[in-house]
């Protein structure tokens, strides 16, 4: 869960997570993210220090005084020692500083897992019939593993993070084959034709075509 007062800087963050795998909540204030971890029980908070409603010290108090213990990783914009030292001292797990990279912050997130027991790994993404393991770096449909070249993965994983909205050519060239890929949008048409071939080719279809803007991996509506 990532608890920040910031919605840019909490979008960003949980869409990191969700892309590496995991599933996310966003709460906003100290009040949203009380109610929100007993919804939830979160197996990680990613807990901003000044919030509008209160201080995020004082959230991690609380949990440490009802027993939960749910690891903490403080973000703050302060990087005093003595605030350091506060937020280790009540039972913050880690600490990091704004600005921050976003590779680190979900590093030092596997980093606590791993010590607090959970394997800090990624649950496999499931859209439908298909399921896509980060961790692995394997497909199955229907059950059965499918073999992907790195930017079919890559093309596949992209659309099922954004499962159900329209990614235009420009957005899945930046993002897949980086900004620096001197091809055109030749190249995204030709992959997703990859991919139909090898994993769309059940019924209903997962990838669809929106003309003259993009592609979406869209889930099938459920049976009424």
């Amino acid at each position: 869960m990532v608890v920040d007062d910031d919605e840019f800087l909490a979008d960003a963050v949980s869409t990191a997570l969700r892309y590496e795998g995991f599933d996310t909540a966003v709460a906003g204030t100290r009040a949203e993210a009380v109610g929100a971890v007993q919804r939830y029980r979160p197996d990680l908070i990613v807990l901003d220090i000044l919030l509008p409603d209160g201080s995020g010290l004082d959230l991690c108090r609380a949990l440490r005084r009802s027993a939960q213990q749910v690891p903490v990783v403080f973000l703050t914009a302060r990087d005093e020692p003595e605030e350091r030292i506060a937020g280790l001292t009540i039972g913050g797990d880690d600490y990091l500083t704004k600005p921050f990279s976003l590779g680190e912050l979900i590093a030092r997130i596997r980093a606590v897992l791993r010590r607090s027991g959970s394997s800090g790994g990624p649950t496999p993404l499931v859209v439908a019939h298909l399921e896509i393991d980060v961790a692995a770096h394997q497909v199955r449909v229907g059950g059965q593993v499918v073999d992907l070249t790195p930017t079919e993965f890559e093309l596949l994983h992209y659309l099922a993070v954004n499962a159900g909205t329209v990614l235009t050519k420009g957005q899945i060239l930046d993002h897949v084959w980086q900004y620096d890929f001197g091809g055109n949008d030749g190249a995204v048409q030709t992959y997703i034709s990859y991919l139909r071939r090898k994993v769309d080719t059940g019924h209903p279809r997962l990838i669809h075509t929106v003309q003259r803007i993009g592609y979406v991996l869209r889930p099938p509506e459920p049976t009424p």
